[in-house]
């Protein structure tokens, strides 16, 4: 099997659907019923590659979990939810998950998802344990990052975000292009989340928020003010 993801949610049905596509794609797929059964078996589960977790849930309720999660960890996690709530959504965000996927939902939206959600893991094993670029570093092992040596806390999109940017330094990437590998090719939201996604992290990484310059009409590029 390959990586191990955890799955939450109290309708059996849905979890047994959940379980059945992403084990056709090879996943390794632990469920757990309720928010407290989710908290053991994220706790209790070695190498665990992503969470996603239904919003509500008995016990404790995804919100809650994922706060608990955070407080350890920074492994990407889906919300599922039936609510088309904006305030439940940046509410998410705010706690730190990666994304959301609305019921009902397509196995091919699912999966898209999933696998940018995993995009930080597949950054991380590139190279070394740290990206530097002007007073911006980070440590891929520990998926942190430090401007001007002190600690951000971004958002695990923020950070998929930036490692996709670093990555191709001072090139100019279309919101397409990043709608595409950041959020999944089936993405069916709003492009405009880029742009918000986007002053978000530049706001997050304070004096190294410049690093990230707008091209007009076309999209970002990110340009670092490098030292000699």
């Amino acid at each position: 099997m390959g990586e191990k993801i955890l799955v939450a949610d109290d309708d059996y049905l849905l979890r047994d659907l959940l379980k059945d596509i992403l084990e056709k794609e090879e996943y390794e797929v632990i469920e757990a019923k309720d928010g407290i059964q989710a908290l053991e078996c994220f706790r209790q589960t070695k190498d665990l590659s992503l969470v996603i977790l239904d919003i509500m849930m008995p016990g404790k309720n995804g919100m809650t979990v994922l706060q608990e999660i955070r407080k350890t960890s920074q492994i990407p996690v889906i919300m599922l939810t039936a609510l088309s709530d904006t305030k439940s959504e940046l509410e998410g965000f705010a706690l730190g998950a990666c994304d959301y996927v609305s019921k009902p939902f397509h196995a091919k939206v699912l999966l898209a998802r999933v696998r940018a959600a995993l995009t930080y893991k597949i950054s991380s094993q590139k190279g070394g344990d740290w990206r530097k670029a002007g007073e911006l570093e980070v440590d891929l092992k520990g998926c942190r990052v430090l401007v001007a040596g002190k600690e951000a806390v971004l958002t695990n999109k923020e950070y998929q975000l930036l490692l996709y940017m670093m990555e191709n330094r001072n090139i100019v990437l279309t919101r397409d292009q990043i709608l595409e590998r950041i959020w999944g090719f089936d993405y069916e939201g709003d492009i405009r989340t880029i742009d918000t996604h986007i002053k978000m992290l530049r706001t997050d990484l304070g004096e190294c928020g410049n690093y990230i310059r707008t091209v007009r009409g076309i999209g970002y590029a990110f340009q670092p003010e490098d030292k000699p």
